[in-house]
């Protein structure tokens, strides 16, 4: 006589707290330090027109994200979820909100990111290491064996995709302090006369930019800031959360704060800031005129190592979201199964990747426009972003027996601080994309379309309870 199989508990189904404070500090400094650092400090450089302003930017930036952190410092650890933002906007809005939420994480955001970063990565490993003739194939053979590669690492299991985080990002850091390194080594004179000195350096505060011009300043150095919030998605597998999420938030904003501020300094001293300006490949720049060619090679490496590691760390976490919707939809129950032998959501680490290398395949095809598609999100991002840090209100007033462990100093000051940033921010990129066009239609439609496609696709898989792979799971998240 046959016996039905046993029901998934939320024993069995909950994900482990296997994550150290130094799994989670190289997990946001590696998903945070991305190829970004080598090419938003010339466009900031452009647009804030001196250095005062410029260094101002990237201070600003720094001191934003550390009030930031401080918000969701709170709420990691008030409801710590494998769900992140997710679950915050699910437990203040209703799973109507959140799901849309994770539907732009998942078409655009996340899997956007791995493809666009494995196209960067591709594209800096051909110059080292062609694969193929044909530079753009060459590249996205590149971008599709190393999502392969890292899909397999992260299939064995948490703490594997984390002790991989952990090497990549020791390497990405010290790269960048190499840079510093050159700067100082220039500025020494250690390079011989021949090769020039630092360019002359104009008074530290020029002309005070336009608002909309500082502001569109402040759209990419928080860009390259970005990513900090992804802590949140491993708030529920990090051990002594109420602590070590504090911990690991701050210290890893102070610890990129530097790094960004001093790799600027390094850019300038070189450069200088018109030079900064005009370079394309910024940080290539500094250490051919430092190292020659050799320096050149050195930083195709070093792109291509940030790349990976902030690749590694994006499908770490954006694996997690897709899980927490499986928890709370019944038509994405698969979503849901969660393998407790190897602390990961495998069915959702697969679902992602596979479209992940489904758009690498469309960038290939399409070129520019599928990139375009991606950076004319930023809108949704932060109207998301937004949305979460008035969340943390709407949680305070509707659920006060909530054990908070981690209140934010000076309530209600810095969390008006950050909703009012990320108005901003989202006023300043609407501003942004309404100016550029996809295809010839204005690219302020891109968010919109992203976001109707979700209500649509709500509409289609309905309102059913979650399914029978989710029960144990979603008893985890509701607690």
């Amino acid at each position: 006589m046959s016996s039905s199989p046993a029901q998934p508990t939320a024993a069995n189904r909950s994900p482990a707290a296997v994550l150290t404070l130094r799994h989670a500090l190289v997990l946001i400094v590696g998903v945070v330090v991305g190829a970004g650092i080598f090419k938003v400090p010339s466009l900031v450089a452009q647009m804030t027109g001196s250095v005062g302003w410029m260094f101002t930017a990237w201070l600003l930036g720094g001191l934003v994200s550390l009030v930031g952190v401080l918000c969701y410092a709170e709420l990691a650890t008030a409801y710590p979820s494998v769900g992140g933002d997710y679950h915050f906007l699910h437990r203040a809005y209703g799973r109507r909100i959140s799901f849309l939420f994770a539907w732009a994480r998942f078409s655009v955001i996340t899997t956007g990111s791995i493809a666009l970063l494995a196209f960067v990565f591709g594209d800096y490993m051909h110059q080292v290491l062609p694969l193929h003739a044909n530079g753009a194939l060459g590249s996205a053979l590149w971008a599709t064996a190393v999502v392969v590669a890292l899909w397999i690492v992260n299939s064995r299991g948490i703490l594997a995709g984390a002790s991989a985080q952990t090497w990549l990002t020791v390497v990405e850091v010290g790269g960048l302090l190499l840079v510093v390194a050159a700067a100082l080594y220039w500025v020494a004179g250690g390079v011989p006369a021949a090769a020039g000195s630092a360019a002359p350096q104009p008074a530290m505060f020029g002309a005070t930019p336009s608002l909309a011009g500082f502001g569109l300043a402040m759209v990419f150095v928080l860009l390259a800031y970005g990513g900090w919030n992804e802590a949140g998605y491993i708030s529920a597998e990090l051990k002594d959360n109420r602590r070590n999420m504090v911990r690991a938030l701050v210290a890893s904003i102070l610890v990129i704060t530097v790094l960004y501020v001093g790799v600027t300094w390094a850019y300038w001293r070189v450069l200088g800031l018109e030079g900064m300006g005009k370079s394309e490949a910024v940080a290539a720049d500094v250490m051919n005129r430092v190292f020659g060619t050799g320096g050149q090679t050195l930083i195709s490496v070093l792109v291509a190592i940030a790349a990976l590691s902030s690749i590694n760390a994006t499908m770490i976490v954006g694996a997690r979201t897709n899980y927490a919707v499986g928890c709370d939809w019944a038509a994405l129950d698969r979503l849901a199964r969660w393998d407790h032998g190897r602390s990961t959501p495998t069915t959702a680490l697969a679902v992602q990747n596979v479209l992940a290398l489904l758009l690498i395949g469309l960038g290939a095809w399409s070129g520019n426009g599928f990139r375009s598609m991606v950076e004319f999100t930023a809108p949704v991002f932060w109207l998301f972003f937004l949305l979460t840090g008035i969340a943390l209100f709407i949680l305070r007033g509707h659920e006060p027996a909530a054990p908070n462990p981690f209140r934010v100093p000076l309530y209600p000051l810095l969390p008006a601080i950050f909703c009012l940033t990320c108005a901003y921010m989202l006023w300043s990129s609407l501003s942004y994309v309404s100016t550029q066009t996809l295809g010839g239609v204005n690219a302020a439609w891109t968010g919109v379309v992203v976001l109707a496609v979700g209500v649509v696709l709500m509409w289609f898989i309905g309102t059913g309870q979650p399914g029978p792979a989710a029960r144990g799971a979603i008893s985890e998240r509701r607690s």
